[in-house]
């Protein structure tokens, strides 16, 4: 049986996801594309092999399928979500979940109502570099990590998407938008975190109304660290995206852009048949690899809603990881030190 699915908002987002339908031809098909502006979704459509028909109101879209793939501003993202759901439809929906916590468990509260599969967005899961960084870490292969840093440098100016600088529609600024993929990433790789601090600014970023780079230290309850900074105003860049565990026993370094997992360190003492002076080596190369990390997440939502599991990025992991996101935004406003405590993570555990 193949899936039927309605692809909702067709910016530039919605072309990259188009990307990853072609791998997926045994499973599923786009039926219809939906955009407020006409000429966007059948751009979208001209690009997909079937040429589905293009719609302005996913209303009247949703007849067409039983998936539902959500690319839009965020502040539509519950409604949209919402009816889709009550509507029968499974819905994987684009980062991060919502808005506000209110939102966030109103759309949870559909998905259960209507015994639906909800899931968000977090392709960086899927992404086989990062699953395996998280299996070294976890299994403490080079021993106990103690410090996780992640780095996303990039240069952010939506000048046809003016929604993405106001901090209300956006719900935040770069952090709340971008940065949840990576704290979602450091939760799921360390655990639980107990306390932390946000510094962001929008200082050589004037189009954002909240921060355009940000920097955020985390404590992990096994009192390993946890670092990220990201930025919207990059003019250039020597890190791009890049992933370091530091261990007991060497480095863990992954740079998206070269696609190698390395590991730095004293390779000798655990790596046998390497050379005394070897200072890296590479753990796995990923650089011709066939699949997508997006084609492998909407692989997996499929086979959640054939299977009617729980997704590995579910909505309850989305709201404990913006709750996070919430709590280093009222720290930083109060100029106090983020709490955590109070944040339910049941939904990591085993993760």
């Amino acid at each position: 049986m193949k899936h039927k699915l309605i692809l909702i908002g067709c910016g530039g987002m919605a072309k990259n996801h188009a990307s990853r339908f072609e791998s997926l031809e045994d499973c599923m098909e786009v039926a219809a594309v939906v955009d407020i502006d006409l000429g966007k979704a059948q751009a979208v459509s001209d690009l997909l092999p079937n040429h589905p028909p293009a719609f302005t109101d996913y209303h009247e879209a949703l007849e067409y399928g039983d998936l539902v793939l959500q690319v839009l501003p965020h502040h539509l993202h519950a409604q949209v979500t919402i009816d889709c759901l009550n509507a029968g439809k499974h819905v994987l929906a684009e980062k991060p979940l919502a808005n506000t916590k209110a939102e966030c468990l109103a759309m949870m509260e559909a998905a259960k109502r209507n015994n639906r599969v909800l899931m968000t967005a977090y392709c960086m899961r899927f992404h086989p570099a990062l699953l395996e960084m998280k299996r070294l870490i976890q299994e403490k292969v080079y021993g106990e990590c103690f410090q996780l840093s992640i780095w996303t440098e990039q240069l952010t100016i939506k000048e046809d998407a003016p929604w993405i600088h106001d901090r209300k529609l956006l719900g935040g600024g770069q952090l709340f938008s971008h940065g949840c993929h990576y704290i979602d990433l450091m939760l799921w790789m360390m655990g639980k975190p107990i306390r932390g601090t946000h510094s962001g600014t929008n200082l050589c970023t004037p189009w954002m109304d909240r921060e355009g780079t940000s920097n955020v230290c985390l404590e992990f309850e096994n009192g390993a660290l946890g670092y990220h900074f990201g930025t919207w105003g990059a003019r250039g860049t020597r890190m791009g995206y890049s992933f370091h565990a530091h261990c007991e026993k060497g480095l863990i370094d992954y740079k998206l852009q070269e696609n190698k997992l390395l590991l730095r360190g004293n390779i000798a003492e655990h790596v046998p048949g390497t050379p005394e002076d070897c200072k890296e080596y590479v753990l796995m190369d990923f650089t011709n690899s066939p699949t997508k990390h997006t084609a492998a997440e909407m692989r997996h939502f499929i086979e959640c809603v054939e299977n009617n599991t729980t997704p590995e990025t579910s909505p309850e992991q989305s709201l404990a990881g913006l709750e996070v996101i919430w709590e280093l935004y009222a720290a930083e406003d109060e100029h106090r030190m983020a709490d955590f405590s109070n944040i339910n993570m049941d939904s990591f555990i085993g993760k």
